[in-house]
């Protein structure tokens, strides 16, 4: 059965409060190409949602009608957001079952894209005396001090690009999890899960690798695949000092906390050149052929 598309106004875009980064992931693939690739008001893109206002509460449930967010952060990073959260006035704890931050009426589903695969593998490329360095630091407590030794040795020289190609390679679980959900016609309940929102803790890395490879899944553009992940430079500059400040503390150069010139070229060219393009790569992380199908019959313009 397919899904039908919310009918609104999309003269203006929609630009929440206390969300960074927001956008729909049709807006820029279809101006910048010759015609409407996907269908719009069904796939957005953020950073986290975790401050929206009440009035973005509403934007989100009301106006665009979402029904299911897919968070790709980490545990940690949900624990230190909750931490940075402030208590519902007159409470000095959060007395809701739902997580801190969470809005009401969303289904939420949780997907550490960067899990414990990924994570051995880049330990795996540290040096022994490095990796005992890091193991000493992180159990007495310094977790960021681990962190930069990892970060520094491994990371800073792969570049957000090879990053980018560290997650293909070792988060295909994930990736196909990811694809499930995006697949199925229907969640708990019978609902829809569309209209659907994606973010991680910036909407710029891990939410950009997955809308890069829907976007190829649905043939869009380099070029405009490309235009879509720039468009987070402006969008997250109001918190781009302290995104530096974050990425020195553990080792990491500046420009990790910037939109990389040339990254969907580079990351494209990574998917084609490995596994022959995106339905190859998907074929090889467990999505199947119907399931790509079911995607593109969602998302894409006819």
């Amino acid at each position: 059965m397919a899904t039908p598309e919310p009918q609104r106004d999309t003269s203006e875009p929609i630009r929440p409060e206390g969300i960074l980064n927001f956008r729909d992931a049709a807006t820029l693939p279809n101006s910048t190409s010759a015609r409407n690739i996907l269908k719009p008001n069904l796939l957005y893109r953020s950073a986290r949602p975790d401050a929206a206002t009440p009035s973005d509460h509403g934007t989100l449930t009301q106006t665009l009608s979402i029904k299911t967010i897919l968070d790709l952060r980490t545990p940690t990073e949900h624990l230190d957001q909750a931490r940075a959260l402030p208590a519902p006035p007159g409470t000095t704890t959060s007395t809701s079952s739902e997580p801190p931050g969470r809005i009401p009426g969303i289904r939420y589903v949780d997907i550490n894209f960067n899990g414990s695969t990924y994570t051995r593998a880049l330990l795996s490329q540290l040096p022994y005396f490095s990796t005992a360095r890091l193991a000493f630091w992180y159990s007495l407590g310094y977790r960021k001090y681990a962190i930069s030794i990892l970060a520094a040795a491994v990371m800073a020289p792969r570049g957000l690009v090879g990053l980018a190609e560290d997650s293909l390679r070792y988060c295909r679980a994930e990736v196909a999890e990811v694809f499930s959900l995006l697949a199925s016609e229907s969640s708990e309940g019978g609902k829809g899960v569309y209209p659907l929102l994606i973010h991680c803790t910036q909407g710029k890395d891990r939410t950009g690798l997955i809308v890069l490879l829907i976007l190829l899944l649905l043939g869009v553009p380099v070029s405009a695949i490309e235009a879509d992940y720039q468009a987070s430079g402006p969008e997250l500059a109001k918190e781009r000092q302290a995104k530096v400040e974050e990425v020195r503390s553990i080792g990491l150069p500046d420009a990790f906390a910037d939109c990389e010139d040339g990254w969907a070229g580079g990351v494209c060219g990574f998917i084609e050149r490995e596994f022959g393009g995106v339905e190859g790569y998907l074929e090889g992380c467990g999505v199947t052929g119907e399931q790509m199908e079911r995607i593109k019959k969602t998302l894409k313009a006819t």
